[in-house]
């Protein structure tokens, strides 16, 4: 065989073999850090027309979900029935595999529930704060994110 061959089989053999060890390593730490846990898809829950939901929905395709929004006829009715309680209720529900998420929360704190997986319906921001995502109408301001028990209670579960 001519060196000129040689080095051109050994070089496609050499590429191949680093395409595919790259792309066995690459998918075992995504697996590893939870952020295949990303690729969930989102339900959203909304009353037709409203905007700082569409941009929540943009925001959380940019962070890599699946996100698919449905105009509710009975919104309350939804929240109802996934247990929000009234003083906790904001603009849109969105269910994330087994976790109910109520508001503009953050796709990191969505990660973490994903990861962590607690004993709990979900998470929680109240209101439409006006730095959380999809609002972003002032930043700075802070905001709290609540996880949401199984009893209907909550308790702190991020600050930003």
């Amino acid at each position: 065989m001519k060196p000129k061959k040689f080095f051109a089989y050994a070089a496609v053999i050499i590429f191949a073999a680093g395409g595919a060890i790259w792309y066995i390593i690459n998918d075992y730490y995504t697996r590893q850090d939870g952020t295949a846990s990303n690729k969930a898809e989102v339900v959203m829950y909304k009353n037709a027309g409203c905007q700082c939901c569409e941009k929540w929905a943009e925001y959380m395709q940019g962070s890599g979900y699946s996100v698919k929004s449905v105009a509710a006829e009975n919104l309350y009715a939804v929240k109802s029935d996934e247990g929000i309680p009234q003083n906790m209720s904001a603009c849109h529900t969105s269910v994330i595999g087994d976790y109910v998420v109520e508001g503009h929360v953050p796709a990191e704190d969505i990660r973490r529930l994903l990861k962590e997986k607690p004993d709990a319906r979900g998470l929680v921001v109240p209101g439409m704060p006006a730095s959380s995502p999809g609002m972003n109408t002032a930043f700075g301001e802070p905001y709290k994110v609540y996880l949401l028990k199984n009893d209907g209670s909550t308790e702190l579960y991020a600050q930003h």
